[in-house]
């Protein structure tokens, strides 16, 4: 199994998140008329789409917020980002901020970030086989090394639950770390067993006539919580109206994505390399306005049943 270097994984791990609630009505921008700069560190995945058709859209400059997006890698880079005051907001998986929350890391989650659809075999994730591949179900892969695109967070959680629910021996699975683009050629080469890819490399996995034996988000919770967005307990005491105004923005961005899907396809054109042709196959996220608090329940009970984390994450205490 390939691991991330010491630094980095500690990185990984700074991810957690209480946050700020709704403040009863709708904050407004501040008095002087100008907007507050903020810088949100996100990843360049369908996952964020909203964030940037609510930008386009002024849903952030309504609440006196001036929007920066700035791709990064994922959360290893973001987190720290956040904690130094480069970003003043930033977006995660679940497992990640769960593990933070047990390591006292001081950011908070402040909103929802995507879900799962909760249909089997109609997610924006899956995991795959090659077509001739003698495993035919979850249980199979015992044994077996399955690629995910970082090592302990809800891929592996996900995959798992996967394996558990299929009745197999989920502790006998082996992952390696693969970004992403490099899955499907690892898995044609014979390199990993299976893979988990979400869109739009789900796209070229299917074009590439991998067969698909699960689809884990689903079988983790109905309406999975996959990732939010969060920030940092500094910023929280010293400007909770602005984490009050981002919080408002970014909610009314992720209900407007939800309900315009076509306007999501057409964002990703702004951000994103996916081509015209793949960009209407794509699977879309929900985009709920509201965390599935009892998703993220589960998430951490089987973060602590999987050894990711040695006590079990306080949802409360991480949730708005």
């Amino acid at each position: 199994m390939r691991r991330r270097p010491v630094l980095a994984a500690l990185a990984a791990l700074l991810l957690t998140v209480t946050a700020c609630g709704d403040g009863g009505d709708d904050p407004e921008p501040a008095a002087s008329g100008e907007l507050d700069k903020v810088n949100v560190g996100v990843i360049a995945i369908v996952d964020v789409a909203p964030i940037y058709l609510g930008q386009a859209k002024g849903l952030f400059a309504e609440k006196g917020i001036d929007l920066t997006l700035t791709t990064a890698q994922g959360g290893a880079a973001i987190v720290p980002a956040v904690l130094s005051g480069q970003f003043q907001f930033g977006f995660s998986n679940s497992i990640s901020l769960l593990i933070a929350q047990t390591q006292k890391v001081p950011i908070k989650v402040v909103a929802n970030g995507n879900n799962s659809t909760g249909e089997d075999g109609k997610d924006f994730g899956a995991l795959y086989v090659k077509a001739d591949s003698p495993i035919k179900s979850p249980k199979d892969l015992a044994g077996k090394t399955v690629a995910a695109n970082t090592l302990k967070n809800i891929v592996e959680t996900s995959v798992k639950a996967s394996v558990k629910k299929d009745g197999g021996d989920a502790t006998a699975v082996k992952f390696t770390e693969l970004a992403f683009p490099d899955q499907v050629p690892a898995l044609e080469a014979g390199r990993v067993d299976a893979i988990f890819v979400v869109e739009p490399f789900q796209q070229t996995a299917i074009a590439a006539g991998a067969r698909r034996i699960a689809s884990p988000y689903v079988d983790v919770a109905p309406d999975l919580t996959v990732a939010m967005y969060f920030t940092s307990q500094k910023l929280l005491a010293e400007d909770a109206d602005l984490a009050a105004r981002f919080t408002e923005a970014i909610k009314a961005s992720l209900a407007y994505a939800d309900g315009h899907p076509e306007e999501v396809r057409e964002v990703l054109a702004t951000y994103t390399k996916i081509p015209p042709e793949t960009r209407d196959k794509l699977i879309l996220p929900r985009w709920p306005a509201d965390i599935n608090t009892a998703s993220v329940q589960t998430l951490a009970d089987l973060a602590v049943a999987d050894g990711l984390v040695k006590e079990k994450p306080d949802v409360a205490a991480l949730l708005p």
